[in-house]
């Protein structure tokens, strides 16, 4: 499975057009069971949120930002659903929360996950958002609000600039830091 290229930076901005889901989103919605017969992140994008927004997928350009209301990632524990939604082509989500576990493993495949309440009830699709993972700054170019959301703790940060989890591991293991 080929990763995608862009990898975050501790000083990276992200940026990219708004598309809005609500509360309770859960895995199944983000990638529906009929699909988890394969892996190839690829693949899981072309069906990412098929039922509740079709053809997605054919209007997400890169680097695009997803904001969702409570519980985002709720349900089963899959990880195909962070990683639907990476190869779809959003940069980050943006949540008023998350379901723990999809947190976790969307850190673990290198996806932002950024806490932020105000932003999932003020922003409305179509804007371009501007990110600061670092920080937790994100600024509504469109409408020039500027928004606070959870900062990343250093050590999430180092996972998410390695491209995720398993990167991180085998950069410390090739730098032998251990």
């Amino acid at each position: 499975m080929a990763e995608p290229e862009k990898t975050l930076d501790k000083v990276d901005q992200l940026k990219g057009k708004v598309w809005k889901v609500g509360d309770d989103i859960d895995t199944d919605v983000i990638i529906a069971a009929r699909y988890l017969n394969r892996s190839e992140g690829e693949y899981l994008a072309e069906h990412c949120l098929e039922d509740l927004l079709p053809n997605l997928t054919a209007k997400v350009k890169p680097g695009d930002i997803l904001v969702a209301g409570k519980n985002f990632g709720c349900g089963s524990s899959r990880e195909h659903a962070p990683v639907a939604l990476k190869y779809a082509g959003f940069s980050c989500v943006i949540a008023h929360s998350f379901a723990r576990i999809f947190y976790r493993n969307a850190i673990n495949i290198g996806l932002p996950v950024i806490v932020a309440p105000e932003v999932a009830e003020a922003v409305p699709e179509g804007v371009i958002l501007e990110v600061e993972p670092a920080t937790g700054v994100i600024r509504d170019l469109t409408n020039g609000q500027t928004y606070r959301g959870e900062a990343f703790p250093p050590f999430m940060l180092e996972i998410l600039s390695a491209g995720g989890a398993i990167p991180y591991v085998r950069k410390k293991v090739n730098r032998r830091d251990v």
